[in-house]
């Protein structure tokens, strides 16, 4: 049992710490961009937009755990991700009520990346210049990017705390798209190695929904 509980403390720190490592290479992203300019990746990022669209369907489509999760698939498992969805836009929305630059629209394409980072702040960067402007477009897929990566890490890190003060299904719901993949070992040390197969398909319906969800706010 102690070499179990070792196990997922030790995986825990090794999500905890590549959370960390985006956070720091997009530091450093921002460091270099101030100095050195673009370079003339700007001009490009429409085809990483089609990269990472592509390479969603290729995740989702050779995952391993699909099998596992349509073999334990029960309708009320449904309620999960949806209460996560509904939950993360009616925060965002009342995000929206204390923050005079951007309006509910804005705010709500930044909730609805529910931690994935990468797709989601690229989709707004695209999407959002013609309302926006290219400037306020990126500052708002820069706020998107630093929102996602603290879920993720939050998720990684409290955990035991959302395990705490909501059950189970708490860090399940906290962790958003990363229930299926870097908070899973947290999920599986709080919640009980139970909850594995209901992270997974939360996981799995929410990195389907991100895809849709951005482009419907933006």
């Amino acid at each position: 049992a102690w070499c179990i509980i070792s196990f997922s403390r030790s995986e825990e720190a090794v999500a905890a710490m590549s959370s960390v490592l985006v956070l720091v290479v997009f530091l450093l992203g921002c460091l270099a961009g101030h100095y050195w300019g673009d370079g003339g990746v700007g001009d490009s990022s429409i085809y990483i937009l089609y990269a990472l669209m592509f390479q969603v369907g290729i995740s989702i489509g050779c995952s391993d755990n699909l099998r596992q999760i349509v073999r334990l698939f029960r309708p009320r498992m449904l309620l999960i991700p949806l209460s996560t969805i509904l939950g993360s836009l009616l925060f965002s929305a009342l995000v929206s009520f204390c923050i005079a630059e951007w309006g509910l629209m804005d705010c709500l394409a930044v909730g609805s990346g529910m931690g994935y980072y990468s797709l989601s702040s690229i989709l707004i960067a695209e999407l959002k210049a013609d309302t926006l402007g290219e400037q306020l477009a990126t500052q708002l897929a820069t706020i998107a990017l630093l929102a996602n990566i603290l879920r993720e890490l939050a998720a990684v890190t409290l955990a035991p705390l959302f395990r705490r003060l909501f059950g189970p299904f708490g860090p399940i719901g906290a962790a958003g798209v990363t229930s299926i993949d870097v908070a899973l070992p947290s999920i599986a040390h709080v919640s009980g190695r139970e909850m594995i197969p209901v992270a997974l398909f939360h996981g799995f319906l929410i990195d389907l929904s991100v895809p849709f969800l951005v482009p419907l706010f933006c």
